[in-house]
């Protein structure tokens, strides 16, 4: 099929899609809460849609503000504004597209990438876009270094055989991708005490808990998220509350590359 014959196909999608729905209601509520309950969703699925999307973005979707039950206040960056407008012209200017895409189709094709990235269906809570920056080769796996928006970092061990298999080099554009009961958690972290090679800091944002387990949500200084599901027992152990600052250590082994 031809780029241009897949661009207009996507047009029908695109106009009922709930993500640009949600990012919508978020820019005209300010509210995820809010936004959820316009577009039909439970507050706990919009909000780990836009966590989602806005780790597999190359800049910072929204700003997330404290507040009380339902999340409190957030807004669209100037960037997220931005991937909206480009995302309500492919909704609803469709006879405007057509010279959009002439006057810059690269951008038509960036943000048509966008929409795909943000609609995967994965298992995996953790998600985000990357960028190799270094991969140092071994005899049968190599070690691939990737960085994510706002400068965190990511390795990996690999086949050198799927580095050549997903065209791997400086520069390529990457998503990373932990499933979250591989993230274990730990606090005031010694990174010269432990063999892996990921441990990546933040801020609690979100515990929600279960009848064993608890999901835990870190918000990155670079601007990303990432999860982890752990114990009950491990959370009351580790006295881990919203507001403290805890690290994510991830295995390299555990640290899947994807080719978009």
């Amino acid at each position: 099929m031809k780029t241009e014959d897949s661009i207009f196909e996507i047009m029908g999608w695109t106009a009922n899609n709930t993500t640009v729905l949600l990012l919508e209601a978020l820019d005209e509520t300010g509210s995820i809460n809010k936004a959820a309950q316009q577009v039909g969703l439970q507050y706990k699925s919009a909000w780990q849609k836009l966590d989602r999307m806005n780790n597999i973005l190359p800049f910072q979707l929204y700003i997330k503000k404290t507040g009380g039950s339902g999340g409190g206040g957030s807004s669209l960056t100037e960037e997220g504004k931005g991937l909206l407008k480009r995302l309500r012209l492919l909704k609803n200017e469709y006879s405007q597209f057509t010279q959009f895409y002439s006057d810059n189709p690269n951008e038509a094709l960036s943000t048509l990438k966008t929409l795909r990235r943000m609609e995967m269906t994965l298992s995996a809570r953790n998600v985000w876009l990357g960028e190799v920056i270094e991969i140092n080769q071994g005899a049968v796996n190599s070690v691939v270094d990737i960085r994510l928006k706002g400068g965190d970092r990511v390795s990996t061990v690999i086949t050198e055989r799927s580095v050549n298999r997903l065209g791997l080099g400086p520069l390529r554009e990457v998503l990373v991708i932990v499933k979250a009961p591989n993230v274990l958690l730990g606090c005031d972290i010694d990174r010269k005490s432990i063999s892996a090679r990921n441990i990546l800091t933040g801020k609690i944002t979100s515990i929600i808990a279960g009848a064993i387990n608890e999901e835990i949500t870190i918000d990155l200084s670079g601007g990303s998220t990432v999860t982890s599901i752990i114990t009950s027992a491990s959370v009351t152990r580790l006295g881990l509350a919203v507001g403290k600052t805890c690290s994510a250590i991830i295995k390299a082994s555990d640290v899947i590359v994807a080719t978009t």
